[in-house]
């Protein structure tokens, strides 16, 4: 059947079903006791594997931390706060404007509760006055936000939705280990993007922060299409960025082996953590945040004219299961240095679409901050000959899935 010779009945059909919330069907997640899950969701968010050997012995992050990160710099570097670690006295203190939030002894007790997502902090008392003796990252940190149902930036945890306020290289800049080059590096990353390879190639091409939700059947969760499972990648981030204590081995990828401390803090925690990542859904859309009827007309163009279903078929919406792509085939590709040539595979896998609506801006980059610019971009590329309503109808429907 030619889905551009569709009825109007079926168009009709069609809207209701985006109305809904997209189209097609869900794989569910892999099966998973509630016990390998709680262990999951406990390493995820507050596990940091031994990692304060690399943000307090070397980094030294936690003087910066300590002496001039109040809770007001936090939230404007996007750190987050889990409203649910506050104890109901704090909340009311917070809501009538009484605890100061331009003095870094605010943030210590907010890292005494474990209410900074991502943050590991040891805090001391020691003369009436708090001290922060050990810092460390957990994943939650980039792979996490909040709600903002009690302010802004503090809220209930989104675990697997990105941190696209989190401004990390504004944060290691802050290091006083660090020499002026490389603070000038991460300091010009910018909000909601990282680079898995700079301490390793030594280049400098930050890419988004992708989202750690919708990957159960889909065995390619990167970028690049590195590793066959999530356990791949949460090995290589766990070892060689987070510097957690453990070992991180691909031949492909000589220059990032690495292992830290004689003891594997990573390893064990792998599968726990992997089933409870699978166990996060992709966010449906918002109520009213799409025409359902141009949803409609934009899931015609995406199944025929916009040539969408090329790459992006299937129940995941994308065919990273089966083969990635050439550089050539990415929208933000020329570029140098090339992000997928720092990779083991040298290539891109196609991203899943579900939840798409959330994650903005798109492409590895970043460089398209709307899906009505993804449209664009393919269609000036590929020359689909798409018209600026067709565009429009097509991120429509995009925002509905």
């Amino acid at each position: 059947m030619n889905p551009l010779a569709w009825s109007t009945g079926a168009l009709a059909a069609a809207a209701a079903l985006v109305a809904c919330g997209g189209s097609g069907t869900d794989d569910a997640a892999p099966p998973a006791d509630a016990s390998t899950l709680a262990q999951g969701r406990q390493t995820f968010r507050y596990d940091s594997f031994g990692d304060e050997a690399k943000w307090t012995d070397q980094l030294r992050l936690h003087e910066a931390v300590a002496s001039a990160v109040t809770p007001a710099v936090a939230l404007g570097a996007g750190l987050k706060v889990d409203a649910d670690a506050l104890p109901d006295t704090l909340k009311q203190a917070l809501a009538e404007h009484r605890v100061p939030l331009d003095d870094t002894q605010t943030t210590l007790a907010l890292l005494q509760l474990d209410a900074v997502v991502g943050l590991k902090g040891q805090v001391v008392q020691q003369g009436g006055v708090l001290k922060l003796t050990r810092l460390g990252v957990t994943c939650a940190l980039c792979h996490s936000t909040v709600d903002n149902s009690f302010a802004p930036g503090i809220g209930r945890r989104l675990d697997g939705w990105p941190n696209r306020d989190l401004d990390v290289g504004r944060i290691i800049a802050l290091s006083p280990a660090l020499d002026g080059a490389a603070k000038a590096v991460f300091g010009g990353w910018g909000r909601g993007k990282y680079d898995p390879r700079f301490n390793i190639d030594g280049k400098n091409r930050p890419a988004v922060i992708p989202p750690a939700y919708g990957l159960a059947g889909i065995h390619r969760i990167t970028f690049t299409g590195d590793g066959d499972d999530i356990a791949y990648w949460n090995r290589y981030v766990a070892v060689t960025q987070m510097g957690g204590l453990g070992s991180f081995l691909d031949p492909r990828l000589p220059a990032a082996t690495v292992t830290h401390g004689s003891v594997d803090l990573v390893g064990p925690r792998l599968p726990a953590l992997q089933a409870y990542q699978l166990s996060l859904a992709p966010p449906a859309p918002p109520a009213g945040s799409f025409d359902a009827v141009a949803a409609a007309r934009g899931r015609l163009l995406f199944e025929g004219k916009a040539q969408c279903l090329a790459c992006h078929g299937g129940p995941q919406f994308t065919d990273a299961n089966q083969r990635l792509h050439a550089p050539s085939a990415s929208m933000a590709e020329p570029e140098s240095p090339s992000y997928a040539a720092r990779s083991a595979t040298g290539m891109y896998r196609t991203s899943p679409l579900k939840g798409v609506w959330q994650h903005a801006p798109y492409f590895h980059d970043g460089s398209a901050a709307t899906l009505e610019d993804v449209g664009a971009a393919y269609n000036a590329r590929l020359r689909l000959g798409l018209t600026a309503g067709e565009i429009a109808d097509l991120a429509q429907y995009l925002k509905s899935l």
